[in-house]
């Protein structure tokens, strides 16, 4: 089974997801687990709901010994509990600026320009899902995208939040504006404070990669630049961090994001 396994998630037509809280969140939200693995002696008493939604669902579960999760979770710590999924479905970007722009509340999307950890990824999709963003877009290419460590470190915000993956970052974008949404670029040099910027309007949130920020091409389709306030003497933040401060501050003006 374990090789099995193994050669299925190489070719990409499954996934792994570890944790109660992420294998909880998926299996409530029906995403596709095949098959659920739980440590032998696991204290049944804090996954005791997760087996029950299993076994009602008609997903087998196998006991095993930790060391077998532990191979097939070697990167991700996985708390003796293991999900199998097949392969994680992108949604279309269309599709998520229609989920955005039907909103009666104003529509709320977020970009990533190329952002390369998988851990920074999840976070965000964790905080995005948190705050009510209606879809997450990255690019095809030079970017972390959905895999097992964004899964467990998303602490279920996968089973939510849709995700789109484009070819075209900068044309993609475009796109957006054409359908009226207003992207908004986040940098340090950002002419207006997001305390000062009016987020009453369908946005596009464009959030920078690690250590570079944003890229020309993408910063050049931006309608307006803004910055999170410095008070302190270092100059960045967690994308995560970054993200959860401007969607705190977007709710604050605005209030429900999810509201339909």
């Amino acid at each position: 089974m374990f090789t099995h396994i193994s050669t299925q998630q190489q070719k990409g037509l499954t996934q792994i997801i570890c944790g109660i809280n992420a294998v909880n969140e998926t299996l409530k939200q029906g995403k596709g687990v095949v098959e659920l693995f739980v440590a032998k002696g696991r204290t049944i008493g804090r996954v005791r709901e997760i087996l029950d939604l299993a076994r009602a669902r008609g997903i087998p579960i196998r006991f095993k010994d930790r060391g077998y999760l532990d191979r097939l979770s070697p990167d991700t710590s996985h708390q003796g509990l293991v999900a199998v999924i097949s392969g994680y479905t992108y949604y279309p970007m269309e599709d998520l600026m229609a989920i955005a722009l039907s909103r009666k509340s104003k529509g709320l999307l977020v970009v990533t320009d190329h952002i390369m950890d998988a851990g920074n990824l999840g976070s965000l999709i964790r905080t995005a899902e948190f705050f009510g963003v209606h879809g997450l877009i990255i690019p095809k290419d030079r970017s972390a995208s959905v895999t097992d460590i964004v899964h467990k470190r998303s602490a279920g915000g996968t089973a939510y939040l849709p995700v789109a993956r484009v070819v075209n970052l900068a044309r993609s974008l475009e796109r957006m504006a054409e359908e009226g949404l207003w992207i908004v670029g986040t940098e340090g040099q950002g002419e207006t404070s997001i305390y000062s910027f009016d987020w009453d309007r369908d946005v596009v949130i464009v959030l920078g990669s690690e250590g570079k920020g944003l890229s020309r091409v993408v910063r050049d389709r931006c309608h307006h630049l803004v910055r999170i306030p410095r008070l302190g003497h270092l100059e960045s933040l967690n994308v995560s961090v970054a993200a959860g401060i401007i969607l705190s501050e977007i709710a604050r003006q605005i209030g429900n994001l999810t509201s339909s």
